[in-house]
């Protein structure tokens, strides 16, 4: 090995980089879930509208 202790070292760098990319979500249960239902109910909303488009 002519890299010596770089490899582990960029190894425990990248593992911490990928750790706080895990941790991005600051919801709780209950704002996770009403963030999901509004999505949820955006998306009819876009779907509901989209229907008196003509289809190809």
């Amino acid at each position: 090995m002519t890299r010596g202790n770089q490899r582990d070292q960029d190894r425990v760098k990248s593992q911490k980089k990928a750790s706080k990319k895990k941790a991005a979500n600051s919801l709780s249960g209950a704002q996770f879930q009403q963030k999901k239902e509004s999505d949820a109910e955006i998306m009819r909303k876009k779907q509901a509208s989209g229907k008196h488009l003509p289809e190809f």
